[in-house]
């Protein structure tokens, strides 16, 4: 099987690359040729072209053709368009990367089913990501355009923290200073870890009962935001000090910040994954987070020079902790 892969050497992507040359698929990835973070297989051809660039694409592809193409970088119906354009006739299946945030927010029925309503008032990516899918639905009705549609759900290697912030609520966290906690800290996420995402997602390439479906593809491990920041805590050998706040009480002081909460992680979220287990019966995800934080903690500790702290986000929750606290004493 001959695939190509724009982009895959991203947090998701780089594990289904992998994954897809140890299965024997003979792989093809187009980027631009920058410095990439995570290497690429050893086994894989790198295109270099800019997907973004019509005529750069079908120089770096000539008459290649493939049994599947996946975009891990399209975010909006522009760059759905351009694609349908370039691999229409080149393609027996294209996989769109959607988001799991295009559910309905809030949530009317859980457990999440593929079936459950597109509906994000809250955050423009998922909106625009629900025009992507509309695109693709329209091009397999009008011409059998062959898509599939897969929405991951906060899926995580050993470089992603899980909060706004990143490495700098962990610096606070071991300096013993207050971090915030969205709402009362008790809604449910779901954390995959991208190895796990991978078993799932390999099985869906060149998979004929795929085509015209959509899938979501995450864990069954359900974990409270309260129970997300203590295993962080515990795993870079400090105590979290959580402070409770509402989420709209965020969005006042950093609406980008609130958007992605009202839009996405303030919502209980339980995902059923039943459809992606029917059609690749292996999916199992079996990695907890609790030792997926211990590879993230391990990786930000191994070089000084990862430990980044955002100074402008220190302050600013600084500054929401004491107006909340003022507030509401």
């Amino acid at each position: 099987m001959k695939v190509l892969f724009i982009g895959g050497t991203g947090r998701i992507s780089s594990a289904c690359s992998q994954l897809a040359v140890e299965r024997g698929i003979e792989l093809y990835l187009l980027n631009r040729g920058q410095t990439l973070a995570r290497p690429a297989p050893k086994a894989a051809h790198i295109l270099q072209g800019d997907i973004r660039n019509k005529d750069s694409v079908d120089k770096a592809l000539g008459d290649l053709t493939f049994d599947a193409v996946v975009n891990w970088i399209a975010f909006t119906p522009e760059h759905i368009e351009m694609d349908i354009d370039i691999f229409r006739g080149r393609t027996q299946q294209y996989i769109f990367i959607s988001s799991a945030s295009v559910y309905q927010k809030p949530p009317v029925n859980l457990p999440i089913t593929e079936s459950t309503p597109l509906d994000n008032p809250y955050w423009d990516y998922s909106r625009a990501k629900i025009a992507c899918e509309d695109r693709l639905i329209q091009a397999y009705r009008e011409e059998k355009f062959p898509i599939t549609i897969v929405r991951p759900s906060h899926t995580y290697d050993k470089t992603m923290l899980p909060l706004t912030g990143g490495y700098t609520v962990i610096d606070r966290m071991r300096k013993g200073k207050k971090v915030i906690v969205y709402g009362d800290g008790t809604s449910l996420w779901v954390l995959t870890h991208h190895r796990d995402f991978a078993k799932g997602f390999v099985g869906l390439l060149g998979n004929n009962r795929a085509i015209a479906e959509a899938f979501h593809i995450t864990s069954n491990e359900l974990l409270t935001w309260n129970q997300i920041f203590e295993i962080l805590a515990k795993a870079a050998g400090a105590e979290a000090q959580l402070v409770h706040i509402p989420s709209d009480f965020i969005a006042a002081f950093d609406p980008d910040w609130g958007a992605g909460l009202l839009g996405d992680k303030s919502h209980s979220v339980i995902f059923d994954n039943t459809k992606i287990k029917r059609i690749v019966p292996d999916f199992a995800a079996i990695i907890p987070y609790a030792q997926g934080a211990k590879e993230v903690i391990a990786w930000y500790d191994a070089n000084p020079d990862r430990q980044t702290v955002d100074e402008a986000f220190d302050q600013l929750t600084d500054r929401i902790i004491a107006a909340y606290e003022s507030a509401w004493p």
